[in-house]
């Protein structure tokens, strides 16, 4: 029997909306939840110019191992000149990001409202701390 609590385990679910591949992540991103979201992350940005929004407003918690799962995708999508966009809604993560010096990396959008809308020629975009 695991000692994981199953309820807090990450659910995904992704969607092709237009060249943007949409994930969706809800629950608890960790130490024990990360690999198989890193494993998926790595299946959807192995090709040229990847385009991956993910969806952070049903996440209920993030530590250092889920921040690095998306270092590690963000990464992978600039090598690959892609573009990756996090949205989210929780001022408790944008404030993680701000101390742990990740605020000017990720391209962040608070809703799906013209997240989705790509400018040709555009790769991962600085965020827009706030």
């Amino acid at each position: 029997m695991s000692d994981i609590d199953t309820r807090s385990a990450p659910h995904h679910t992704d969607r092709t909306t237009g060249e943007a591949t949409v994930v969706e992540l809800r629950g608890e991103i960790d130490i024990f939840t990360a690999p198989p979201l890193a494993a998926r992350l790595e299946a959807l940005t192995a090709g040229l110019h990847p385009d991956l929004v993910l969806d952070l407003r049903s996440m209920a918690f993030i530590d250092c191992a889920g921040l690095g799962v998306l270092c590690r995708a963000r990464n992978r999508v600039v090598a690959r000149h892609g573009r990756l966009r996090l949205v989210t809604d929780s001022v408790r993560f944008r404030r993680t990001l701000r101390a742990v010096g990740l605020a000017g990396v990720f391209e962040l959008h608070a809703s799906m409202d013209g997240t989705l809308a790509r400018t040709p020629g555009t790769g991962d975009v600085p965020a827009r701390a706030g």
